[in-house]
């Protein structure tokens, strides 16, 4: 399965990061006086840096100021259509970026104000290391209730201040805000989850303004990233091993219940709250991954992944007379052909999977995990040390 955001601007900035501003000056000659009584005209804007600076840090932000007139407007444009977000100062005299740069780009500012246009082409410095970016979901991917947002990172990043500046580079929109956390999985990976299950429905847009973020000594964020992806109905299934069944719901209704056979002792299945990995419709169930070579080589149907470490829900055929009975797998969920491929298709990546009844609790981290802890253990996990609550998706 994949373990694994060019930001687009804020409402507030669109195209080429254009700001054009409308307004009279507070005097009505339109300028200072000068000593015999003449106004003094203002001056075209100052950009920093200057035209032709070369090696301009990456998280060195980009300025404009006017001693004396208002800025009316101000155009950035880097490679690949990179548009970096901007904001002008309350008197309408200052402007300066929000976030980084791309390292090793170059970038041309055009400034115009009540004096004059001014402009500026400069290149930032190569970084000895840049740090690149995966994120999962997939882009537009359609995903269920339990899904948590995963960020890959090329490098690690090992301090906490680091890694909470890294934190306030993400932003979470949603159509329906909710409260959520981003947990450190590993030096090398950051995920986001809800307090409670996705809402049903939900529009999601990530944005990771990571261009230009330093990291560690030379070590600067590549490019910034934007995943967008929605929330399917909400699919929760329960599996109960001393039973031997799975229930399956559709938006809190019972739309199916099936026979399985669990892992026998000795090969338990795990108990806890995990999620659909990855679908699968045909595979080899080989013991030799799980460290027991010639153990079994097994083809299955209809796989529906639950754990890194191989527990799937598939077809067994073979297994059928045991199926809501006995437990006698080697830790995966048996199901008849025909519920397994009903699950199979019925299922959607991020769908909740619940086991109970077992004596093997499952291990956070053997896959995305995020339900494997408490809301409040899930909040350790932030360098911030606090939920955030999304912004509303436009």
């Amino acid at each position: 399965m994949l373990r694994s955001r060019t930001a687009t601007a804020g409402a507030a900035v669109t195209g080429a990061l254009t700001l054009v501003l409308a307004g009279c000056s507070s005097g009505g000659d339109g300028g200072e006086k000068g000593g015999k009584g003449g106004d003094a005209k203002a001056a075209p804007p100052v950009i920093t840096p200057a035209n032709g600076t070369r090696q301009v840090a990456p998280d060195r932000p980009v300025t404009v100021r006017s001693d004396k007139g208002r800025i009316t407007k101000v155009t950035v444009t880097g490679p690949k259509g990179d548009k970096p977000e901007g904001a002008l100062s309350a008197d309408g005299r200052s402007w300066q970026t929000r976030w980084g740069l791309q390292p090793d780009a170059t970038y041309t500012v055009t400034a115009q104000g009540e004096g004059g246009t001014a402009t500026s082409t400069f290149t930032t410095l190569k970084a000895r290391r840049k740090l690149e970016t995966g994120m999962s979901p997939l882009e537009d991917e359609k995903v269920g209730v339990g899904m948590p947002v995963q960020l890959l990172l090329s490098l690690p990043v090992t301090t906490k201040q680091a890694k909470a500046e890294l934190e306030k580079r993400l932003e979470v929109r949603m159509s329906r805000p909710v409260q959520g956390a981003w947990y450190w999985i590993s030096d090398k990976e950051v995920d986001f989850r809800p307090k409670d299950y996705w809402p049903a429905g939900q529009k999601v847009q990530v944005v990771a303004r990571l261009a230009g973020l330093k990291v560690a000594e030379g070590t600067y964020g590549a490019k910034d990233r934007v995943l967008n992806f929605t929330v399917g109905p909400r699919h929760v299934t329960t599996i109960n091993a001393k039973k031997h069944e799975a229930t399956v719901t559709d938006g809190g209704k019972v739309v199916r219940r099936m026979k399985v056979s669990l892992g026998k002792p000795g090969d338990d299945s795990y108990t806890g709250v995990m999620i659909a990995q990855e679908k699968n419709p045909a595979m080899v169930m080989d013991s030799a991954t799980t460290g027991n070579p010639g153990e079994y080589r097994t083809p299955t149907k209809w796989n529906v992944r639950m754990t890194y470490s191989g527990t799937f829900i598939h077809s067994a055929p073979w297994s059928t007379g045991s199926q809501g009975s006995a437990n006698v797998s080697h830790g995966c969920v048996n199901a008849s052909p025909s519920d397994a491929k009903w699950f199979y298709d019925f299922t959607q990546r991020g769908d909740v999977i619940e086991v109970t009844g077992t004596t093997r609790k499952l291990r956070f981290g053997n896959g995305p995990t995020p339900w494997a802890k408490s809301w409040q253990d899930w909040l350790k996990g932030s360098a911030l040390g606090a939920p955030v609550t999304g912004t509303p998706l436009k």
